[in-house]
């Protein structure tokens, strides 16, 4: 096989097991409309340069199912915007100005992406999906790796499947407080945005779900108290576990 396409072989199979999460090779194979067997060669050759693992799942029918993921050497593969970097200017910082030094870092931080982002956002009437197929394309240029679906329901889900800045969020979750307050504010009132899955949860993505303000605001009585009664922090600083620059 010639080695340019066995490498274009190989990305695109890093790059389904990135978007769309752990998968078996038929998964794989279908997705990418190839044999199973040319992609089980591919994740063999993946998986000796340490770039995949799987396990075995046992299933209700018939023999255990390998499924493979990335491993964190694989995220290297992918934009990182200098995590080693970053987290070592945060903990300057913090111990520099402390933690109320570093919120109004990242608040600052906000200040201008928003500022920029609202360059490149539709008007404030235009229909909801155009704001977020055009939220999903500025975050897939900054490499998040973006994309967006509406749902059966009729809500809709934002999916990132990469986080460039992962290393600092983790170091300092302020900045995914502020992501989700960002996102509520440029999709506007009308709507209501959370977070449905989260990576530094130990979801494989980060993604939010966006829907109707009238549908979010009449959800089970129960639900809301559970909501305001969990340790009293701010919604727009909870993170539930999570879900490219266009519809998927």
């Amino acid at each position: 096989m010639d080695p340019a396409s066995t490498n274009s072989a190989r990305d695109k199979v890093l790059f389904h097991l990135k978007t769309k999460g752990p998968q078996t090779a038929a998964e794989l194979a279908r997705r990418l409309d190839v044999t199973p067997m040319a992609v089980r060669q591919h994740l063999q050759s993946l998986a000796a340069d340490s770039l995949v693992s799987f396990t075995d799942e046992r299933r209700k029918v018939g023999r255990p199912a390998r499924v493979w993921t990335l491993t964190a050497a694989a995220s290297k593969r992918f934009p990182d915007s200098h995590g080693d970097l970053t987290v070592e200017l945060l903990e300057a910082v913090r111990s520099t100005f402390g933690n109320e030094g570093l919120d109004r870092l990242i608040t600052e931080r906000s200040r201008a992406q928003r500022a920029a982002y609202l360059k490149r956002m539709p008007a404030a009437a235009a229909p909801v999906e155009e704001r977020i197929a055009a939220l999903a394309k500025i975050r897939s240029d900054e490499g998040y790796m973006s994309e967006w679906k509406r749902e059966d329901d009729g809500s809709y889900t934002l999916a990132e499947n990469h986080c460039p800045i992962c290393a600092a969020a983790t170091a300092c979750q302020g900045f995914c407080r502020d992501e989700l307050s960002l996102f509520r504010d440029l999709l506007g009132q009308s709507v209501s945005v959370t977070r449905s899955e989260h990576v530094l949860a130990g979801a494989h993505r980060c993604a939010y779900r966006v829907e109707p303000a009238a549908a979010a605001s009449s959800e089970p009585a129960q639900r809301k108290s559970a909501a305001s009664d969990n340790d009293g922090s701010d919604p727009a600083r909870s993170s539930a576990p999570i879900q490219r620059g266009g519809p998927s």
